[in-house]
């Protein structure tokens, strides 16, 4: 068992609770995403059992965090929202030399590498334009309820394992996130156990689809992948602070997530290259 996966699993869980930030953004971050997929798709292999040894922690981490760090993340971005955005700021932006690095980019990629690049910072950051208002959540639970809850963790857990896509932002704009938070803080257990069932489906079926891309087009998936990164930067940003203070508490936070990401960056990409 691959213990040191439940801390990873932790951050990829916390961060999939805040509309804006991406699991699978966390994933590369902690130099674990090309695994994680790998690990997913390998898990109905003869080699099951090294993939579970991966998955089981990091899964541990992940609903461990949902759970318990669920209701903090809410009341930083609820009460710090600036402050709390900019430390993910950082925290995505420090990553990206270390993304760079690894995808060789200096040497393999070629114009139509950086026009799919491009192309990923623009699905990303036309996010923007799809902002939402929340709604209350649902208390009348019909079967129509539970086929739109399965759907909603279907698409949001696909996304999630995209780098720079937020599936709770993805659950905001569909109108199901206030529902779902409410059910996992006050644990209704249908309600999760229907939202859970379509995520594991939605992320099997999602890691496939990145699995064959990965073996098949490594080079022009890592320009994706990078430009998906860069864009979750533009929906992240949440406008420069009004006040002095502000300004300061926020510059401190920034740095406080570039110095994460050269951390994470250092033992991290050092352990998973050695």
């Amino acid at each position: 068992m691959e213990w040191r996966n439940i801390y990873r699993g932790m951050l990829m869980g916390a961060s999939d609770v805040v509309p804006g930030v991406s699991g699978g953004t966390i994933a590369v971050v902690l130099g674990i995403y090309d695994q994680l997929i790998e690990a997913i798709n390998g898990f109905f292999s003869k080699d099951w059992r090294k993939h579970l040894g991966f998955l089981i922690p990091l899964g541990i981490g992940i609903v461990t965090a949902i759970f318990l760090l669920a209701g903090t993340i809410e009341f930083l971005f609820e009460h710090h929202s600036g402050p709390t955005q900019f430390a993910f700021l950082g925290l995505i932006i420090g990553v990206i030399p270390y993304l760079l690095r690894k995808s060789e980019a200096r040497y393999t990629f070629k114009a139509h590498h950086f026009f799919l690049l491009i192309i990923g910072v623009g699905v990303v950051a036309s996010m923007l334009f799809f902002r939402s208002d929340e709604v209350a959540p649902i208390t009348d639970i019909t079967l129509s309820t539970y086929v739109f809850l399965f759907m909603a963790g279907f698409i949001a857990s696909a996304a999630m394992i995209l780098p720079g896509i937020s599936g709770s932002f993805l659950l905001l704009v569909i109108g199901a996130y206030s529902t779902i938070i409410n059910a996992v803080s006050e644990i209704k257990l249908d309600i999760v156990a229907v939202v859970g069932l379509g995520i594991i489906m939605g992320i099997l079926v999602m890691s496939k689809v990145i699995h064959y891309f990965l073996e098949n087009y490594t080079t022009a998936t890592f320009a994706v992948i990078i430009g998906l990164v860069i864009g979750s930067i533009f929906v992240i940003f949440p406008g420069w602070p009004t006040t002095f203070q502000g300004t300061i508490i926020s510059i401190m936070t920034f740095a406080l997530g570039l110095f994460v990401a050269f951390l994470l960056g250092r033992v991290e990409y050092n352990d998973v290259q050695a």
